[in-house]
Formats: structure tokens, C-alpha cells, sequence
């Protein structure tokens, strides 16, 4: 079985992109194959079992493609996979694309819930699970959705411990001869990867992208920050199933021959002995990581050796958390601006500390061989000039296929010629920066995770104590934002967060989506339009001028669990 997915692009532009070298023209295994023969011994993966080289990492894809294939995954078909950060990850990303697979990772903790709606929906013929994770039981839950999932045929159970009855196991496959294997050519600019995001969809979104969109224009911002060309080192402090975690195999290794740096779980403890260990040129992270870590950073143990840079995007970055960082780590800061469906621009190395403005966010300058980006009006699509606040759209060499299973996003998120809305306001500047001043998109990002207040809400709204429900985001110095629920009780005793933080479970909803803070409302006020006046209810939850008007009959404050 294979999904269709088709490029949103004009043929023309992503052939040009290839001829003027923008993008490389070759499939990632054959880009990884290429800097396996270039450097036979250099390290490509750090993990907590220790160095793997290029060669023995090749020899494990190519043990685990052969398998793959010998239980039916063929070019074209879709493969999920819910694994930690590893050398496993990295194997199976590898694999995949060695046999001109699609794969679809989702980060370990997602509910079985969520992951068969992803399975279904991108018509996935088989998933890579871990048997056990930190209490998760990934392997077990996702083989009883067989049943459910037409196109789920096979799970591959990977350890520690034994694979759940009627599952694959890992060692198996990885026991393949992989002396007979003949890699696949797929086309560079077919699909290779799916990245999952949820935006402000009920569901999460699936995005396609092509061999060359993550080598080529995702590749290419990871270049504009190694400014010397060598292969760089980088710590990820973000899941490698994550929009921002595809910067892994696909580009530090593929693309630049570098080495990852990966820990099964963050911790800030973890990380800070990761960066003295191991000497990382890039660190990759979201702000509420390198929050965490400042303030466990111990001054006793010495300066921490410098990297290249500190790359931090998935939420909005603050002043006062880019000059501890930028001091602490003795390197500069970078604030990325990036989301799954398309889009990248960041502050480059010019200066230690991001530049900051007090009409939005500094987002530094677009880089076209990245991602074109321009301000457009988001009635007509049509460009504003600069200084000029509209909706920021995006196109360029890093630009996805399209959205997997959903033409209504593709209607809803791309233009005719191929642009793709962000959602994001913004204006350029005379000097060509890009300042990001808001969202037309209502999302709460919890410490560089993306939460649907649409998908919290829906399942709150079922519970029998609960009339209406609003979820939105309120201001957190640690985690940037936290989820707030506003709430208009059926009866006269109103629920409690602890009463909603179950029914949610049971839905299927995993902890990070659970409200932190409730706030109990005689009605939802509404706008002009007649929607929730979130404004109104942001105001009261955080003690603003509107938190007098219209009554509160009850509240919960925030919890301080990160």
C-alpha cells in the first residue's frame, strides 16, 4: 500500500534548486553512504552506550533494511516509528530511507490514541516501537491497534526487555545478511519523512517532505551556522521525532557528516554532562530546556566549553534567558524561527545575544536558499510592502509536499503556487529582518511543545460536570507558556483540575496536554463575532484589568511541575 503525496510546489522550482546546487539531487542513504566512504571510522552517534562509527552504523542500517524488506516494506509505504533518542532511531531513519520508505516519527510518551490517528491517517503499513520506556509500554499498545489500523500489518518490538506476543523483535531483523542488500534510488524530491505537528488543528498535522527539502534547504540552515565547514557535533535537546529533531539524521548526518549527540530522556543534569563531555559545537534546544539548565548550572565544576553556537527555537525566546545562556555557555545565542509546516529564519552568529525589538520578536534575516519568506495580506495572499504587518508565508528549498491526508489543510495552508500560510504575523524591515509579532493561530507552547487547545477542549467538554471549556495559554517563566482551562460548570459544584486531569487520561490525552491552571466562569464572555473572547479570559487568569469584569466563581492556581 503506498499514499499518495503530492508536491504543492512547481516542478520547475524544485529542479532549479538542484541545478544551481542548492540542493544536493540524491537521496539521503546515498548522501549518508557517501560520507560513511569519506570517513570510515569518524564517530557519527554518542549515545549512553558509547561511540558508534559511520561504518558499524552503516552496517546496522543495512542489517535492519533487509529485514524491513523481507517482512513487505517496500519503496513509497509508510513506517512509524516511537523511539528514543538513540543509535535505534538513528538505525531505523537510515533503513527507511535505504529502502525508499516514508518514515513517521512520533516521540515516545504519545498515547496510543494519538498514534492511531497518525497510523490511520498516513496509511502506515508497519511501526517501530520501544517495548518499554520509562513506564511506556509503546510495543504492547500500538500491536493492539492492529486490529483497528487497516493498513498496520507489523510491529517491530525493540527492547530492553522481551518483544510483547505477536510483535517483530528488533534483534531479529537486526541479524539480517546484509550481504545481498541493494539500496532503493528514490527520487530526492519523493517523500522520506512525515513530521507530526499540532498546531492549532483538533488533530496533529502530518507534513511530507522530500529527500532534498531536508537535506537540501533544512541542511542548508544548519550550514549557515558552522562557520568553518567541518563537521559539526550536535547535542539535541529535542526529541529527533520532533520538526526540529529531523535536523538530526537527515542533516547532521547525511548532509554534513557530522556526529549527534543524544540522550534517551532530557534532564538538565544529563545535558550539562553531555556538553562537558562530549564538547558539542551546536546545542539544539527550546528555551524552557536551557532554563532548566541555568539553573542547575554549577559554577564549581569550571566554565562550560563553548560551542559554536546555542540554537534555540520551538518557543518564543526572552531577553533575560538569551544573556544567561549566551554568558553561561560562552557562545552565541540563536533564535530560530521554524514550525514543521515550512518555514525557517533565525539570528545567525553575528552577535552573542539576539537582537530585540519592541514591535515583535527578532527573527533575523530569511535565507532563500532555506526558505523564502514574504508578508502577505490573509484575506488575498497578496505581498504588503515592507514595515507592514500581515500574515509571514514562506516558500523555498526546505518547503514540504504537502499535508498527509488532509486536502483540506493543503487548501486551508498553501497557495496556488505553492506558498505555504504560517499562520504567524510579522513584518519585514527596511533592512530586510523579519520580526514576528504574533499568531492568527491559537496555540499553546508549553516549553517548545505545541498543545491543540482544540484537542483538550473537545474531550473536556465531554465530561459530565462541564457545560463549555476554553483552553489557552498563559505567560510561565520557566516553561514560556502553560495551559490554562476556562470552564462553565453543568451543576452547582464545579469539577476539579484533578477531575479533569483524569477524564483526560482516560480519553487517551498524555499528561503534557492536561491543564495547569482552572478557572471556573459563570459564561464564556464572547466577542463581537460571537467566539470566545480569549483576551477577556487570559486577563483573568493572569490578574490583568479584565480580571474584575464579568465574575469568577472559582479558580485553581497554576502547578509548578515542569
Amino acid at each position: 500500500m503506498t499514499l499518495t503525496l503530492n508536491d504543492l510546489l512547481p516542478a520547475e522550482l524544485r529542479r532549479s534548486w538542484v541545478v544551481d546546487g542548492t540542493c544536493p539531487g540524491l537521496d539521503l542513504y546515498s548522501l549518508f553512504r557517501a560520507r560513511q566512504i569519506a570517513d570510515l571510522h569518524r564517530t557519527a552517534v554518542l549515545d549512553a552506550k558509547g561511540k558508534l562509527c559511520y561504518t558499524a552504523l552503516d552496517r546496522k542500517v543495512r542489517c535492519l533494511a533487509t529485514g524491513l524488506r523481507a517482512l513487505g516494506v517496500a519503496e513509497g509505504d509508510v513506517v512509524g516509528v516511537q523511539l528514543p533518542d538513540n543509535r535505534n532511531a538513528v538505525i531505523a531513519d537510515l533503513a527507511l530511507a535505504a529502502l525508499g520508505a516514508v518514515a513517521l516519527p512520533f516521540p515516545v510518551g504519545r498515547g496510543p490514541l494519538e498514534a492511531e490517528g497518525l497510523l490511520r491517517r498516513a496509511e502506515a503499513v508497519a511501526v517501530i516501537a520501544a517495548t518499554d520506556h520509562r513506564g511506556s509500554r509503546h510495543a504492547a499498545d500500538l500491536r493492539a491497534l492492529v486490529p483497528k489500523v487497516p493498513s498496520l500489518r507489523t510491529v517491530v518490538a525493540v527492547g530492553p526487555g522481551p518483544a510483547p506476543e505477536g510483535t517483530t523483535p528488533w534483534t531479529d531483523l537486526l541479524r539480517s545478511d546484509p550481504g545481498g542488500f541493494v539500496p532503493a534510488r528514490p527520487d530526492p524530491d519523493s517523500a522520506v519523512r512525515i513530521l507530526v505537528s499540532s498546531g492549532s488543528e483538533a488533530e496533529p498535522k502530518m507534513v511530507a517532505y522530500s529527500h532534498n527539502a531536508l537535506a537540501g534547504g533544512r541542511g542548508n540552515f544548519l550550514a549557515s551556522l558552522v562557520p568553518d565547514g567541518k563537521p559539526p557535533r550536535c547535542l539535541f535537546l529535542v526529541p529527533l521525532a520532533s520538526a526540529f529533531g529531523s535536523n538530526g539524521t537527515a542533516v547532521t548526518l547525511a548532509r554534513h557528516g557530522g556526529t549527534l549527540v543524544l540522550l534517551d530522556h532530557f534532564s538538565p543534569d544529563a545535558a550539562l554532562a553531555a556538553v562537558r563531555e562530549h564538547r558539542p559545537t551546536h546545542v539544539l534546544g527550546v528555551p524552557t530546556a536551557v532554563r532548566m539548565m541555568l539553573e542547575r548550572l554549577d559554577t564549581t565544576d569550571g566554565a562550560l566549553p563553548a560551542p559554536t553556537a546555542l540554537v534555540l527555537g520551538g518557543a518564543p525566546l526572552d531577553e533575560t534567558t538569551a544573556r544567561a545562556a549566551a554568558e553561561a555557555f560562552g557562545c552565541p545565542v540563536v533564535n530560530l524561527y521554524g514550525s514543521a509546516d515550512g518555514v525557517n529564519c533565525h539570528t545567525g552568529l553575528g552577535s552573542k545575544v539576539p537582537p530585540t525589538s519592541t514591535s515583535g520578536t527578532v527573527a533575523g534575516r530569511p535565507d532563500p536558499r532555506v526558505a523564502e519568506i514574504r508578508i502577505a495580506a490573509p484575506e488575498t495572499h497578496e505581498p504588503l510592502p515592507d514595515g507592514e504587518i500581515g500574515e509571514i508565508v514562506s516558500r523555498g528549498p526546505m518547503t514540504p509536499l504537502c499535508y498527509v491526508g488532509a486536502p483540506d489543510l493543503d487548501a486551508r495552508y498553501r497557495t496556488p503556487d505553492g506558498w505555504v500560510r504560517t499562520g504567524d504575523l510579522g513584518r519585514l524591515d527596511a533592512d530586510g529582518v523579519l520580526h514576528v509579532v504574533g499568531r492568527l493561530k491559537d496555540i499553546v507552547i508549553r516549553g517548545g511543545a505545541n498543545i491543540s487547545p482544540a484537542e483538550v477542549e473537545r474531550e473536556l467538554r465531554s465530561h459530565p460536570e462541564v457545560r463549555d471549556a476554553v483552553c489557552l495559554g498563559i505567560p510561565d517563566p520557566l516553561m514560556g507558556e502553560r495551559l490554562a482551562v476556562c470552564v462553565v460548570a453543568r451543576g452547582e459544584e464545579p469539577p476539579t483540575l484533578e477531575a479533569l486531569g483524569r477524564h483526560l487520561a482516560a480519553a487517551g490525552l498524555e499528561r503534557r496536554k492536561h491543564p495547569e491552571r482552572l478557572l471556573v466562569v459563570a459564561e464564556i464572555p464572547l466577542t463581537a463575532a460571537g467566539k470566545p473572547d480569549r483576551a477577556i479570559l487570559r486577563e483573568r487568569l493572569t490578574g490583568g484589568p479584565g480580571a474584575t469584569r464579568h465574575g469568577v466563581s472559582g479558580a485553581v492556581p497554576l502547578a509548578r511541575t515542569p
